[in-house]
């Protein structure tokens, strides 16, 4: 995977599961469950070990680790902040503030959980891609992360970022130029 001069590659991987995973919940800083942790470590022979950006919380250090990565810390990385739904499941939000779940769904600067809205994850994001030196770059990232580079690198509105799904240890392909990008999908 060698990239002409001044190109960026970036593969990024969402973390394995977790509970909130299985229980379609915003995510705490929780780790692994056995079947993520299970199946991360049987991929470990189709990564270089080597470094690998990484947000804080425990769910991709885990990842990264098992993949036989390194991790180094990258802040920008981190989730999307769920703020008081942490931990809630998206029926359970839905019981109790149907209204405030649909404006959030609906209104990609709403941000009725007192969290991150997802233009600013957009905009976070769209900020450490336009900083990506030429060369490799292997991130292991959350679902929100990847879904918000996949809007970007197409040029899509931030209404596109609910029609984009990544799946626990899902790998995305992007290569670029600080604001233009190119998603590669391989076999």
């Amino acid at each position: 995977m060698t990239a002409p001069s001044g190109v960026a590659r970036l593969l990024l991987v969402c973390h394995a599961s977790t509970v909130a995973t299985a229980r379609a919940a915003f995510p705490l800083d929780e780790p692994l469950d056995e079947r993520g942790l299970r199946r991360a470590r049987g991929l470990a022979d189709e990564f270089v070990p080597g470094p690998a950006a990484c947000p804080p919380e425990l769910r991709c250090l885990q990842t990264a680790a098992a993949l036989g990565l390194r991790a180094e810390p990258d802040p920008l990385l981190a989730d999307c902040d769920h703020g008081r739904w942490a931990g809630m499941t998206l029926a359970e939000v839905e019981a109790a503030e149907p209204e405030a779940l649909a404006s959030w769904l609906g209104d990609p600067a709403a941000a009725p959980h007192g969290g991150e809205p997802v233009t600013a994850l957009l905009a976070r994001v769209a900020g450490w891609l336009a900083v990506r030196a030429p060369g490799r770059t292997v991130a292991v990232t959350h679902p929100a992360v990847i879904r918000a580079a996949v809007v970007h690198a197409l040029g899509a509105p931030a209404r596109a970022f609910w029609r984009v799904d990544v799946a626990p240890l899902a790998r995305v392909a992007l290569t670029g130029r600080g604001v233009r990008w190119r998603l590669t999908y391989s076999p």
